[in-house]
């Protein structure tokens, strides 16, 4: 959602940082979310999500594996939308990411229009600012204090 709104407002955008995010399906991914939705079938790590989801915690859940599982989903990428961004992206990834490889942050890097850093965190999975709090947030503010 990040990279289309960069895209659509690039006026607007004065930097673009998106964190483990996927800009295709990759088997990885598929994979990932298949072991998601193995471990979901447990009410309690359900209640897990209700902290960031709330009561919508299980139509979160299903809609997203729902999504990325579904054949009409296969051919999903960012490939079109990616170039329309000008703005300064730092793509952060875990190495380790359960939910996609650092394919997905180099392709972000490679096919924005504007000035793109990528860093790959080693032994760091799916959500860095929580596994590594400290060093995403020195990554964030070195990138925007190079922002002209």
């Amino acid at each position: 959602m990040a990279v289309h709104c960069a895209a659509r407002f690039t006026t607007d955008c004065a930097a673009l940082i998106p964190e483990s995010a996927q800009a295709f399906v990759e088997d990885r991914t598929l994979a990932g979310i298949e072991t998601a939705r193995e471990l979901f079938t447990d009410p309690a790590q359900v209640e897990r999500l209700a902290r960031y989801h709330g009561d919508k915690a299980a139509w979160v859940l299903d809609a997203w594996i729902g999504s990325w599982l579904s054949p009409e989903f296969a051919t999903w990428s960012l490939d079109a939308v990616l170039p329309q961004v000008h703005c300064p992206v730092l793509a952060l990834h875990g190495a380790d990411d359960e939910y996609g490889s650092p394919a997905h942050p180099e392709r972000i890097g490679r096919r924005v229009s504007g000035p793109a850093r990528v860093e790959v965190m080693a032994a760091t999975r799916h959500v860095p600012h929580r596994e590594r709090p400290a060093d995403v947030l020195q990554r964030v503010a070195a990138f925007l204090r190079d922002i002209p």
